[in-house]
């Protein structure tokens, strides 16, 4: 019998996950020679000695910047991650942050904490204080959602249903994002029509080179006068000095984010919340399930869902012999494979070939077993960075 495949796990993950992975093919744990695959949550990988054993990584999350994904694509690894997985945790975030915001919540308990006395003195403190954090409700304000992903579209949903109106923008909004982001949200046509038109705007994007500094000097200061700021995707999205400015000038009457640091600490109008964004156990259960989902259906079919660096690829199988191929995107790979194939008397039964920027992949369906000659031949052709032999029932291949 081959051998189980082996999951190493970088942090604690959830066990509602690796329940996903059948005791019989896989085994898991932290410290694992050889591992097939690596699961990870927060780690940083980046100055990790990743074994050449590892065929893919997943992340029990959204974001990817901990994992060094340009050093492993290079090796033909696929990266997968949770999309939308959290979603709903960090809607219910967004939620609690602008009502905080909104009705001066942080000052008002820290002005509590702090009260002394006993008896009529301390009401009398608790009626003369309580006029300095008066604020004000959420319906009729308007949200800026920027970023209209899973969870753009469930705090905008959210939004409307509390009585706000919603303005949103995002020049690559995917089909799915479209059918479910709600009639009522009124489109924008660029980030500065969203920071003019809204009482509080919402950041959802991910952190790329083109969004790392989304928000600063630069446009911060198109904002509304007295306009809240929130920010739940990453820290580097914003323009931290840029922020602080706005908060001088009362630009911005808040900042409420995911991540504290220390210019932002104690200030009067930040609430900064230490990384709870996807810090729920449905949401720890739900990333992990995906992530091992994704592991288990690459690593037993080849195919790559939600890979952060692969196309999107699944084909059914139609025979028993499949091979997959991780390839530099570039002229006459398919021929070389096909040609490779042919030669050794082997018939394509199925074949699916998809490609991501500099990224391809092709899976293969054969009839018959493949030879290990062929599978070499396959590896050597230039430009080929990863083969992969999966016949029905092959485990650690």
């Amino acid at each position: 019998m081959d051998r189980p495949f082996k999951i190493q796990l970088l942090n604690q993950i959830s066990a509602a996950g690796l329940k996903r992975l059948p005791a019989e093919r896989y085994v898991t744990g932290k410290a694992l020679a050889d591992p097939d695959a690596i699961m990870v949550r927060s780690q940083d990988m980046h100055a990790m000695a990743i074994p050449a054993s590892v065929k893919a990584v997943g992340r029990a999350g959204a974001g990817t910047n901990n994992i060094p994904v340009k050093a492993l694509s290079e090796r033909g690894v696929p990266v997968f991650n949770a999309p939308g997985a959290n979603a709903n945790a960090v809607k219910e975030l967004v939620l609690a942050g602008m009502l905080m915001a909104s009705r001066n919540l942080a000052p008002a308990l820290r002005f509590t904490d702090a009260l002394a006395g006993t008896g009529e003195e301390f009401e009398r403190q608790v009626e003369d204080g309580k006029k300095e954090f008066a604020g004000f409700e959420l319906a009729g304000h308007t949200l800026g959602v920027i970023g209209l992903g899973r969870i753009g579209c469930l705090v905008a949903d959210a939004a409307i249903k509390l009585g706000m109106h919603v303005l949103g923008y995002d020049p690559e909004i995917t089909v799915d994002a479209a059918w479910s982001l709600p009639s009522q949200v009124k489109k924008a046509h660029s980030i500065d029509e969203v920071l003019k038109g809204a009482h509080f705007v919402s950041l959802h994007v991910p952190l790329v080179a083109a969004t790392r500094g989304l928000i600063g000097a630069s446009n911060i200061e198109h904002m509304r006068a007295g306009a809240i700021l929130l920010n739940f995707s990453r820290e580097a999205i914003v323009d931290e000095a840029a922020v602080l400015g706005a908060l001088a000038s009362h630009r911005l009457k808040s900042y409420v984010c995911d991540f504290p640091s220390p210019q932002l600490r104690g200030h009067r109008q930040v609430v900064a919340l230490p990384h709870l964004g996807a810090s729920t156990k449905e949401a720890e259960d739900n990333c992990a399930a995906m992530v091992a989902d994704q592991l288990r259906d690459y690593l037993e079919d080849g195919n790559t869902r939600n890979a952060v660096n692969f196309p999107d690829t699944a084909m059914p199988r139609e025979a028993p012999y499949r091979v997959a191929i991780a390839n530099a995107n570039v002229p006459n790979m398919l021929g070389q494979i096909s040609t490779a194939m042919a030669r050794a008397g082997l018939n394509i039964h199925n074949m699916l070939n998809k490609s991501r920027g500099e990224m391809a992949y092709t899976l293969v369906d054969v009839d018959s077993a493949v030879p290990t000659a062929v599978i070499d031949e396959l590896g050597a052709i230039k430009g080929v960075l990863a083969v992969r032999y999966l016949p029905v029932h092959s485990q650690g291949a």
